[in-house]
């Protein structure tokens, strides 16, 4: 009895032993981080027409004031008012009765001046052979060889008067001197006009060509004379008026059917506010365009023929610059790539330094990534 009670007691001391013991707990492996969703672009070179576009009014190709070049009554109005004239078409009719009265009278003084002249030429060929036998003084001689040429000079000056008036009798038409859109008559028939009137008898306006006077910073004219001279070097581009893509848009945004073109000789700095003024020369044959209207003008700016595109959405902004997130390697880890931005075209910025083609660029969950962070790239959709 005695063994079996010392067996026990060691057995309970054992026991107890063991529940005193610390029990140390087994380690729990770090959670991986999910992938963050992304959609991502891959860079390609392109070809790129930056396209600008700015304010600009229309400008009649040519305008001429009718204007009377004698002074008389207005019997008629020859012409619709609004309509187009030809070149040489009568407008106006003025009395022409007092100008005819003195081509008349220029006409008779004419042939008095030629009966005076026709008297004298007789009379020096009377004296001729007198004063080559010496039967008359050289004096008598001389004095008819001067009055036949102041007979001759009076006939002259007859037969200009009367040039003259029979152009004064012609002035009392008034002819349209360009072909063009007409405006309102100004002077109404029974009016007297005269040479030095300040108001015209009417307006007239050459509109099948307009040009079109557009307002630019001036550090866009070194772009655009380049781009001009660019498109003039080739053979195709200097036989056509029209070297650059431009086009002109309605108030509302709407583009105009006509082809346009700049003029060299039409740029220029505005000394009071700092702006270029570009001329351009635009074909009107519907006569969309009218003078006095305002239009916007999209003109080529700069041309890239390797041009890296990126969405706007995908450029960061900060203190250092311009960054943008791209995947590093194939492990799915991103990395942040600092950028130099060019223009803005539909969305997307051109990237002048930092990028390449091939990079592939993040779009979107930008603002939970961070260098090294793992992403689970998407095509956009």
């Amino acid at each position: 009895m005695t063994r079996w009670r010392v067996l026990l007691l060691s057995a309970v001391a054992a026991l107890a032993g063991c529940m005193d013991a610390r029990v140390e707990p087994s380690p729990i492996p770090a959670a991986i981080p999910a992938a963050i969703p992304v959609t991502v672009t891959t860079l390609r070179a392109e070809a790129l027409s930056v396209l600008e576009e700015f304010p600009g009014r229309v400008a009649a190709f040519r305008v001429a004031e009718i204007r009377p070049q004698v002074s008389g009554i207005v019997q008629r109005r020859l012409f619709t008012e609004g309509t187009e004239v030809r070149q040489g078409q009568p407008l106006f009719k003025l009395n022409a009765a007092p100008f005819q009265a003195d081509a008349a009278v220029a006409a008779a003084a004419l042939q008095k001046a030629e009966a005076a002249l026709a008297r004298a030429e007789a009379q020096l060929q009377r004296l001729g052979p007198l004063a080559e036998a010496e039967a008359v003084s050289r004096q008598a001689y001389d004095d008819a060889v001067t009055a036949k040429a102041i007979s001759a000079a009076e006939v002259a000056e007859a037969r200009a008067t009367l040039e003259r008036r029979q152009l004064d009798v012609a002035f009392a038409r008034v002819d349209a001197p360009i072909a063009g859109r007409i405006e309102q008559a100004l002077q109404s028939e029974g009016a007297l006009v005269t040479t030095t009137d300040a108001t015209p008898l009417a307006r007239i306006q050459q509109v099948d060509q307009v040009y079109i006077d557009v307002r630019q910073p001036a550090a866009a004219l070194v772009g655009l004379r380049r781009q001009l001279e660019s498109a003039g070097r080739t053979p195709a581009a200097q036989s056509q008026r029209a070297v650059l893509p431009l086009t002109i848009l309605q108030y509302n945004g709407e583009p105009v059917d006509v082809k346009a073109r700049v003029l060299f000789s039409g740029m220029s700095v505005d000394p009071g506010t700092g702006d270029a003024l570009v001329r351009l020369l635009a074909d009107n044959p519907r006569r969309e365009l009218l003078p006095g209207m305002f239009v916007r003008a999209r003109i080529p700016a700069a041309r890239y023929d390797t041009a890296l595109m990126v969405p706007q959405q995908a450029v960061m902004r900060g203190p250092a610059g311009a960054k943008v997130w791209v995947l590093a390697g194939a492990n799915g880890q991103v990395q942040s790539k600092a950028v130099s931005v060019g223009e803005l075209v539909n969305g997307r910025y051109r990237i002048s330094s930092g990028l390449r083609a091939g990079d592939t660029v993040v779009l979107s969950n930008l603002d939970r990534l961070a260098e090294g962070a793992h992403v689970a790239p998407a095509l956009p959709r």
